[in-house]
Parts: structure tokens; sequence; C-alpha cells
């Protein structure tokens, strides 16, 4: 059996914490998805996790990464939501409303350079899990993580499937939840921010189903789950 090997995280302050495990059912589920991930071979890989905003995706990444740490490959843990355009060049583009939020929150050249490219089986393995913290505004593009040879880099986050990133994933998941899920949830996890349900109606809904009509990343992907129940987990694509 081999050893568990380390789990990086990224020093973004937008963390959340690894969920206990819930059921049976949701164990065995995500195991089987992290068996796919090592059937695609030894070298570096990276591994891509979609879905509407509160569908579950960066819980579900936790999940899967432990899995694959247990499996004794060195994993490496981002968020896209770590690489968008810094909040003092927000006047430069529109941000605010849906169509704004789609096209101009996040620097896919910045994810590219310093996450994807070097993450992957012909990088230099000088990784950066984060570029701007997207609640202090630090840069933290000088922060590197090495990554193995054999390591896995997992980052979930919305738009992961978008043209301008989709080649670089070894393996795409999708999570699914309703649209109406997606917003009680959103303004659930938010609660403490004034407006959070109206944000999540208004501008992050209608951003996701532009990206939804514009790129069908549920065709993209390789794996799709329904996560509209947490410990009852379903296989909707495979």
């Amino acid at each position: 059996m081999s050893a568990t090997a380390e789990i990086h995280l990224s020093v973004s302050t937008w963390r959340q914490p690894t969920p206990a495990p819930v059921s049976p059912a949701r164990t065995a589920l995500v195991r089987r998805v992290a068996e796919r991930v090592l059937a695609l071979g030894d070298g570096r890989l990276r591994v891509g996790v979609d879905g509407l905003t509160a569908a579950g995706k960066t819980s579900f990444g936790h999940e899967l990464a432990e899995h694959l740490a247990g499996a004794g490959r060195q994993v490496l843990r981002a968020s896209l939501d770590d690489f968008k355009r810094p909040w003092r060049d927000r006047h430069l583009y529109d941000r605010e409303s849906g169509e704004g939020y789609y096209r101009n929150a996040y620097d896919y050249d910045a994810a590219i350079a310093l996450l994807l490219e070097p993450a992957g089986p012909d990088g230099s393995g000088d990784v950066a899990l984060c570029s701007i913290d997207p609640l202090t505004q630090v840069d933290h593009s000088s922060v590197r993580t090495a990554a193995a040879p054999g390591a896995i880099t997992i980052v979930d986050g919305v738009f992961a499937f978008r043209p301008e990133i989709d080649a670089y994933w070894d393996l795409r998941v999708w999570i699914e939840v309703s649209p109406e899920t997606s917003v009680r949830r959103g303004a659930e996890r938010d609660q403490d921010w004034a407006g959070a349900e109206a944000l999540h109606l208004h501008r992050y809904l209608p951003a996701e189903r532009l990206y939804i009509a514009e790129a069908d990343p549920l065709a993209r992907a390789d794996v799709a789950v329904d996560n509209t129940l947490f410990g009852e987990p379903r296989l909707l694509k495979w």
C-alpha cells in the first residue's frame, strides 16, 4: 500500500475546509473518480472541476485530493477564484453585470502561465497556486510549489471548460445542481455579504447561463456528478 503523499494548498484566504465523510455512497463515488484519474498514467496530470456556483466543486476537489494522496500521488489544489483580475483595475472593464463577470472577471493568461502550463507533463513544475487573493487582493504569484513528476493538480472553478483553458485538462469533472439549488446554496454560503441572494440571482446565474449557452461544458465533461444530495451523489456521465 502506498504511503499517503502531500496535498499542497493555495495560500489564498478564500479557502474552504475538506468536508468530513458523509456516506459510503459518496466515498465510493469519489474513489471511483480517483481511480479513473490514476488510470491516466504516472506523469503529471491536471483535473478540472466545473459547475455552477455553490454546486460543491471545491468540496469535491478536496475529497478527490484526499483519495489521490492516499494512493501516493502528490496533489496540488487550486481554484480559479485565485486567478481573477485585480479589483484595482475594475474601472477598465465591466465586472458588475452577468455578462461582464463572464467575460472579464478571470485572468486566463495568468492561470495558464502560472498554473496550468507549469503543472503539465512538459511544464517546469514551478507552480503558483494563487495569483491574486480574491479577498485581500495580495499578489501571491511569487509563492511557488514544486510539482513532482507524478503530481496531480486539481483546479476547481466556474467556467473551467472555457475554450481559453479547456485544452489543459487531462480529466474534466462537471458537478451538476439546478440553478435554483445554486442560488440557494450560494446565498446561504455568502449570507454575511450584503445582497448575497441578489448577487447570485442577477450576476452569477446569468453569467453561468451565458457560459452554458456558449461553451456547453456538460458536453465537454468526461465525468458528470449530480450533487443535489451531498450524501447521495449520482453519476450522470462517465
